[in-house]
């Protein structure tokens, strides 16, 4: 019959051997045949619906999770009202936009007699003030007589001579200015040339480990989520993929949108394959001590020509980019900075693994780098230390507080241990100082010297 046939050809079969057969038997066979595979594909179906149920989807319009930044927030709250142009900085796609959002949203729900003037460039309602002159005129047209005026510009850079308006909407000294920028577009080393007035950076780095944690919190094995977050990384845009192809193709994107466009446009380069064999380099070589003689020779010598004046040139465009941190080195015993090398670790593990993959994951440095990310998220200056002849992974300070602090991955072994420990105890201050590794016991003290499970001690306030 006809519907036979139709399954028949669905299936791969011959068209034929759904014709009625003289022989009986043979057409009972060939039917229970088309009954099986009927039955499997409807069994196959149904546990591939099961499968999906599992996965919540995001239909058209719908919003991706977010959380409450809390930390950033309560620094934003805090500068509500102080007279400075408040500048959202931070690598592409960490969560700047979203920031001021949230702040905007807590002036709505905790402020009276208030004003907002929200301007998005990336919103093609703005095309038309692109200008910096009509961007000036209508903040002015939208001003408010009576009520506290809050002005916030988001990607504030694709007006050219923005900082032409600002300064001038500044010093009418009746506006509260908060922006945000591309972090090429909008450099710590380019504020102090682009605004005449006072300004206050609040930067913002990818997700912690805590707002991993906080984000996927259906989730309670911390040492699962510890282990995902090592090579996931901090991009929380790249959480929305549930396959991990498609969420290093997110990463990825990010990294080369910077390196291949961003920095391009901002330096006018004409060639993009030092940068990218230099970024990649720094990468590779996390706690490695670096300079940039070392490093134009070593590409040099795979065929990359360039110089270490073009090196130096280019790892700081990549620290202006907060691409990579540069960590100096500072003499523990003669209390100075040294400016010979220094050591460079990048904004987030994720970012790594996405464009080298597991090629040579070294978890020890893995974990060096997260743990000098944190504390630059947590306020502290960081440096490498040296004593003597040896090395401390860190000296963290932050006013008048101080830690040491050396970073490993398994601490299990003798060896290894004294080799982290023994550095420290030849410090004679009393400052604090900490071992941190993968040991997954709570803290415990050796010699004075306290012992942390480095995921536990990213999830402390």
């Amino acid at each position: 019959n006809r519907i036979g046939l139709m399954s028949g050809a669905a299936f791969g079969l011959p068209l034929h051997s759904f014709h009625f057969q003289k022989n009986k038997k043979l057409y009972v066979f060939e039917s229970d045949i088309l009954h099986i595979l009927l039955a499997d594909s409807i069994i196959s179906t149904a546990k591939r619906f099961r499968e999906m149920k599992k996965f919540q989807f995001l239909k058209a319009g719908d919003d991706m999770k977010t959380i409450t930044r809390a930390k950033y927030l309560n620094r934003i709250i805090e500068l509500n009202g102080t007279p400075d142009i408040k500048i959202i900085t931070g690598i592409r796609r960490s969560g700047k936009s979203k920031l001021m959002q949230a702040y905007m949203e807590h002036l709505k729900t905790n402020c009276e007699n208030i004003n907002i003037i929200f301007i998005d460039f990336m919103d093609l309602e703005f095309e038309e003030i692109k200008e910096y002159h009509a961007l000036h005129s209508y903040v002015e047209q939208h001003y408010a007589e009576g009520k506290t005026n809050y002005l916030f510009i988001d990607e504030v850079q694709m007006c050219p001579k923005f900082e032409l308006a600002i300064n001038s909407l500044y010093s009418k000294g009746k506006y509260d200015i908060y922006m945000t920028g591309s972090n090429a577009f909008l450099l710590s080393a380019d504020l102090a040339t682009l605004f005449t007035g006072r300004y206050i950076e609040i930067h913002v780095f990818p997700f912690s480990f805590q707002e991993y944690c906080k984000y996927y919190d259906n989730v309670t094995d911390k040492d699962k989520l510890f282990d995902e977050y090592s090579f996931k990384g901090g991009l929380a845009g790249s959480y929305a993929y549930p396959n991990d192809r498609d969420r290093i193709t997110y990463i990825k994107e990010v990294y080369e949108t910077i390196v291949t466009r961003d920095l391009v446009q901002k330096y006018a380069l004409s060639d993009t394959t030092v940068l990218q064999r230099l970024s990649e380099f720094l990468m590779d070589n996390i706690s490695n001590l670096t300079s940039p003689n070392k490093v134009s020779q070593l590409l040099n010598a795979n065929d990359i020509a360039t110089s270490h004046v073009t090196v130096g040139k280019y790892i700081k465009y990549l620290c202006n980019a907060f691409v990579f941190y540069d960590i100096k080195r500072y003499d523990i015993r003669g209390k100075k900075y040294l400016e010979s090398s220094e050591k460079f670790y990048l904004c987030d593990t994720g970012i790594r693994y996405a464009i080298l993959g597991s090629r040579n994951m070294d978890y020890g440095r893995v974990y060096e780098n997260m743990v000098c990310i944190e504390l630059l998220r947590r306020g502290y200056d960081v440096y490498v230390g040296k004593l003597y002849q040896k090395e401390i992974d860190f000296v963290a300070q932050k006013g008048s507080e101080k830690i040491y602090i050396q970073v490993s991955d398994n601490i299990s072994g003798q060896e290894t241990f004294e080799r982290e420990y023994s550095p420290l105890l030849q410090i004679r201050d009393a400052y604090p100082k900490m071992i941190i590794a993968r040991t997954r016991h709570p803290k415990y003290s050796y010699e004075g010297i306290e012992i942390h499970d480095i995921a536990e001690w990213l999830l402390q306030e």
